[in-house]
């Protein structure tokens, strides 16, 4: 028999990624006052508000997209005082949720996005062998029907995100318009 997916005990949400997409920042701060309307027993939920600079100046980004910077060569970068913002904090995301593709880096990532696309409320998945998002994807989409809830998947069979979401084990991307 297969073995058992190991628990799912530590999910970060994401919101600000780009400082000018509100609904998940207004939703993580909404959950950093009333943090027990998510917490679960046996779950640590960490809303977590990811580009505050770019938030605070209700731009995309400062220097760079943060959503493109979770790379080897920006993570292993050395601190030094040009180095653009979104780097840096792109570092401090991974010591905090990660590190990427280690045994400690936090279960799930849901990284929440706006996006003026006439695409509704969307999953985004970039692995289809995860087994553990396409039940959770599965129940979110059974909790919601009638509502739809389109899944895009965004597999791609060489490439390695660098994206936000991808210090976790399991990265979900949700995009609302």
């Amino acid at each position: 028999s297969a073995a058992a997916e190991p628990a799912v005990t530590r999910v970060g949400v994401f919101g600000g990624t780009h400082g000018n997409e509100l609904s998940g920042v207004l939703l993580v701060r909404h959950w950093q006052e009333k943090g027990a309307e998510i917490q679960r027993p046996g779950v640590e939920v960490k809303p977590f508000l990811t580009n505050p600079r770019a938030v605070e100046k209700c731009t995309r980004y400062i220097d760079c997209d943060l959503n493109r910077v979770f790379d080897p060569d920006s993570l292993g970068r050395p601190v030094v005082e040009d180095i653009p913002y979104e780097v840096r904090r792109a570092q401090e995301i991974n010591h905090i949720f990660g590190p990427k593709g280690s045994d400690d880096a936090y279960d799930l990532i849901f990284d929440l996005h706006n996006t003026t696309s006439n695409m509704g409320g969307t999953l985004i998945l970039e692995n289809s062998r995860d087994d553990f998002t396409i039940q959770m994807v599965h129940y979110i989409k059974n909790a919601l029907a009638p509502e739809l809830c389109p899944v895009l998947l965004i597999e791609h069979p060489s490439l390695k995100y660098a994206t936000t979401r991808s210090v976790a084990k399991h990265p979900v991307g949700k995009y609302e318009n």
